[in-house]
């Protein structure tokens, strides 16, 4: 049983496929968060977690890589989200709603 919002944001994490981005704001909502700000707290603290957190593929609401400079280099969340075949230009992801995952109850059986 996860019992912090911070484990229930990684679960939530890396159930987004590869190829595939979430918002922060999406993430807060389903698990009611009530706050998109924590998922990125939440987020900017996974880098260590093990298994890994794909916290590259979590952007803002406009699709923007705004995690971006959290990363080791700022460019690395760029490369590990075109390397899923996302592409991205100028700091966001092209054709969001395309590649848009969004939870459902069902992911977390």
């Amino acid at each position: 049983m996860k019992n912090n919002y911070q484990d229930l944001v990684y679960e939530c994490t890396r159930k987004i496929p590869r190829g595939k981005v979430c918002t922060y704001g999406i993430i807060a909502d389903f698990l009611g968060l009530g706050s998109a700000r924590m998922v990125g707290w939440a987020l900017n603290k996974s880098f260590q977690m093990d298994p890994p957190v794909p916290a590259h593929r979590v952007v803002n609401r406009k699709g923007e890589l705004s995690g971006r400079n959290h990363f080791a280099d700022p460019t690395m969340m760029q490369t590990l989200l075109e390397e899923e075949g996302i592409k991205v230009k100028q700091d966001k992801v092209m054709q969001l709603e395309a590649i848009l995952w969004r939870p459902q109850i069902e992911d977390f059986d």
